[in-house]
């Protein structure tokens, strides 16, 4: 009995250790983000503290911590926002005083209508809740100077915030991007390596693994498009990224693609069960090899050496599919096809145009190169992980 409470017992234990190794994952992950924030309100305070002699700057740091606190890439769109909204509940309250005077009354119709007006705005809930502060606190205090102290405090904050997100620590579009892209690559050679694992083992559950880890990937793929977004502001928004405009249309148009490529795994892992012990055998070989790409693409995105690498290898993971005879119809044809349209996803996502993937395949040989990417700044791996 006791064993068998044990064995019960390490499954509990096992969710328990990865869910401790994903928390740590995500504070590491944002532990700068969060440094930024930190230092960003504290000088926001220290500002209005003694700069502008305000007794109870509270309001501040809380507006450049709330700026920041977003998404890279869309941390300055949040400052405006912010400013917008402290504005809107502050004019909404001081109007709503002059109609109504002070009173229960005038409270709900200055949040109400506040409220209202940002949500048409098409404000987030946290946007939302800043437009009713600013009418509370106008209302509340009834008092023309808490309107005038609380915008000078949004204004202070919001300009920190500024200040961090688009000029001391402003992202780099592209790096954003890949980041994101990289993610869909790690999952998709995770889910091809246990499909390759489970070819090699004759393991149906292995198999059934793969393809529950692969139909997960569309919450890589919304991340993914929301990078794509972000990227995108960032490029035309900032200085550091209207010099990364022309890389960032291009790398988005390689982005793109990853769906297909997604498409394609997920048909070659369900392909899988259906083989014989000896068309397994075959296969497993060449899925490895296609995972071992995706995984060496993730880990050097910005390489046009390892791009080129990885359509190379496509192409001959392509090449020895395309030369193995296999009746019409049969699930090992389908299983080839899989192989040759990941292979064909990876080369077009490398930087391949799809014309001379199609002639590379036919022909064997790949002729077109990987465009190289434009040369690293000086210290760019530093600037890239100050502006995650």
């Amino acid at each position: 009995m006791q064993t068998m409470a044990l064995l019960s017992m390490r499954p509990l234990a096992r969710r328990l250790a990865d869910a401790g190794a994903r928390a740590v994952r995500r504070t590491a992950d944002d532990a700068w983000p969060l440094l930024q924030g930190t230092v960003a309100a504290t000088v926001a305070w220290l500002i209005a503290r003694y700069v502008l002699d305000r007794e109870e700057p509270f309001f501040a740091p809380i507006a450049a911590l709330i700026a920041l606190n977003t998404a890279v890439g869309e941390r300055g769109l949040n400052a405006v926002r912010l400013l917008q909204v402290v504005i809107l509940g502050i004019v909404i309250g001081e109007l709503t005083l002059a109609a109504l005077a002070g009173g229960y009354a005038s409270m709900a119709v200055a949040i109400l209508v506040a409220t209202a007006l940002a949500r048409a705005l098409g404000g987030t809930r946290i946007v939302i809740a800043q437009a009713a502060i600013g009418a509370i606190l106008t209302v509340a205090v009834s008092d023309s100077e808490a309107g005038v102290d609380r915008l000078s405090d949004a204004l202070i904050g919001a300009g920190v915030a500024l200040v961090f997100s688009q000029l001391l620590f402003a992202p780099e579009p592209v790096a954003l991007l890949r980041r994101a892209e990289a993610a869909v690559l790690e999952r998709l050679a995770g889910g091809l390596t246990s499909t390759a694992r489970a070819l090699e083992q004759d393991d149906d559950e292995l198999a059934t693994d793969a393809v529950v880890a692969l139909r997960e990937l569309p919450e890589d793929l919304t991340e993914l498009q929301r990078m794509r977004r972000a990227s995108g502001r960032v490029a035309r928004r900032t200085i550091v990224g209207r010099a990364q405009r022309a890389l960032v249309v291009r790398e988005s148009e390689n982005a793109d693609h990853l769906d297909l490529l997604g498409s394609s795994c997920l048909m070659l892992a369900r392909a899988a069960p259906s083989l014989t012990p000896s068309e397994r055998r075959w296969l497993g070989p060449r899925v490895r090899d296609l995972s071992e790409v995706l995984a060496a693409l993730a880990r050097e995105l910005g390489n046009r050496d390892a791009r080129q690498r990885a359509a190379d290898r496509a192409l001959a993971v392509a090449s020895a599919a395309s030369a193995t005879d296999a009746p019409a119809g049969s699930t090992l044809a389908i299983a080839i096809a899989g192989v040759r349209m990941v292979s064909t996803d990876v080369m077009i996502f490398a930087g391949i145009d799809l014309n001379d993937v199609v002639d590379a395949v036919r022909k064997g040989m790949l002729e077109q190169q990987v465009a190289a990417p434009p040369r690293r700044r000086r210290f760019g791996a530093l600037r890239r992980w100050l502006t995650r």
